[in-house]
């Protein structure tokens, strides 16, 4: 287990649901030092333009994470390893996550849960491809969306809740 850390803007979600989710990530990774990330909750012009210059895709998307550390799939975290990628509170930054909070609230509508339960997920989707993880084999899917799941189980959110 090892401690996380998620700095958010106000108002993205509860401070308790955030403490969870560090807790619940934390249990999921393997580091010897505390991990952050940093999370931003953005327009749909703003996700177009970051997914357009970054990605060469030029449309709205959900979630988009910006991983700073590469080689760390599957493998313990040394502080050692990343000196200077440590934040001014200590913390080794894996990344950063920009999730559109319009496409969101719709993505909650179209699948019939809330937009809370819509955020965890997106979160937790933008931590794990911060950790390395993808989605583009099937292979690769699978073991993501398995890590996913076992993040989400932890804060009583499964697939079937409404």
């Amino acid at each position: 287990m090892s401690k996380f850390r998620i700095y958010v803007e106000d108002g993205v979600l509860p401070l308790a649901h955030i403490s969870a989710l560090e807790q619940a990530i934390g249990e999921s990774v393997d580091a010897d030092v505390t991990l952050a990330v940093e999370c931003i909750a953005v327009d749909e012009e703003e996700i177009r333009t970051l997914n357009a210059s970054q990605r060469g895709v030029d449309k709205v998307t959900d979630v988009l994470s910006f991983p700073t550390l590469d080689g760390i799939l599957g493998k313990k975290i040394c502080k050692k390893d990343f000196p200077y990628d440590m934040d001014e509170e200590g913390n080794l930054l894996i990344g950063s996550i920009a999730i559109c909070e319009k496409r969101a609230r719709e993505q909650a509508e179209e699948y019939g849960h809330s937009y809370e339960r819509e955020l965890h997920y997106l979160l937790v989707h933008g931590v794990m491809h911060c950790l390395g993880y993808d989605h583009i084999e099937d292979a690769d899917k699978a073991q993501m969306r398995e890590k996913e799941e076992t993040v989400l189980k932890k804060l009583g959110i499964v697939r079937s809740e409404i």
